[in-house]
């Protein structure tokens, strides 16, 4: 029978009934809330999405975050050892006369998993995945997996990437109002932890002192410099 515990019963529409029809009408959609799924290692994220390809959630559209060493496939960025994050900076300011290929054209992956998903052909993965996809279309694996987390149910990345404040802000990840699970979060203090400390080994120190020294010498902003030139003596 007929509700009577309710608006729908009398055929009146409660406050909140005609503020949903007033979103419908004006073409608004009501904010629906993404999953950020964080873990201690690329490896797992691996083992969750391989799990996630086997439930009924596969079809759900996600990313992965993760830093170049795992997603560049420029061939001079990918093959040095170090300083990929500066060195992927400097081509796409153009530096030295050359820019990357590969990121003008992220649009080709965000474009093949956007046509996936209409014809209901998205599956679950994993940063292999995207990468090799990446090397087929010569587009960059790294900024295609950002550009996805706008239009993302789940997104999977590791536990810094929702901890340390500059990395969420540099990715542009918004927690509020979101969906937060952290595996296996007894190892969040460790990530917490390192989240706020800094390696610098002795050469550096001894590198930003004399900087620091020629700065107080030549009376440049004497005022800011002399307090960390006494911390760089202290150290």
């Amino acid at each position: 029978g007929p509700c009577t515990e309710c608006s729908c019963s009398s055929g009146k529409a409660t406050d909140k009934d005609t503020s949903n029809a007033k979103k419908k009408e004006n073409g608004d959609r009501s904010f629906i809330p993404k999953i950020f799924f964080g873990t201690r290692t690329h490896k797992q994220i691996s083992q969750i999405t391989r799990e996630l390809k086997r439930t009924a959630y596969s079809s759900v559209p996600m990313t992965i975050l993760s830093s170049r060493d795992y997603t560049c496939i420029h061939p001079m960025v990918s093959s040095s050892g170090s300083n990929r994050n500066e060195m992927c900076v400097e081509l796409l300011e153009g530096k030295h006369g050359k820019s990357c290929l590969y990121y003008h054209g992220v649009h080709k992956l965000s474009e093949h998993h956007a046509l996936q998903s209409a014809h209901r052909m998205y599956q679950a993965w994993d940063i292999e995945d995207l990468v090799s996809l990446g090397k087929k279309l010569h587009a960059c694996a790294y900024f295609a997996a950002r550009e996805l987390m706008v239009g993302a149910d789940i997104v999977f990345c590791p536990y810094n990437y929702l901890l340390d404040p500059q990395i969420r802000e540099s990715m542009e990840i918004n927690l509020k109002g979101q969906v937060v699970i952290l595996d296996e979060a007894h190892n969040i203090e460790d990530c917490a932890r390192e989240s706020v400390s800094y390696g610098v080994t002795e050469s550096q120190l001894r590198a930003a002192r004399e900087e620091l020294d020629f700065m107080v010498n030549n009376n440049i902003r004497q005022k800011n410099h002399e307090p960390l030139r006494a911390v760089c003596y202290s150290l």
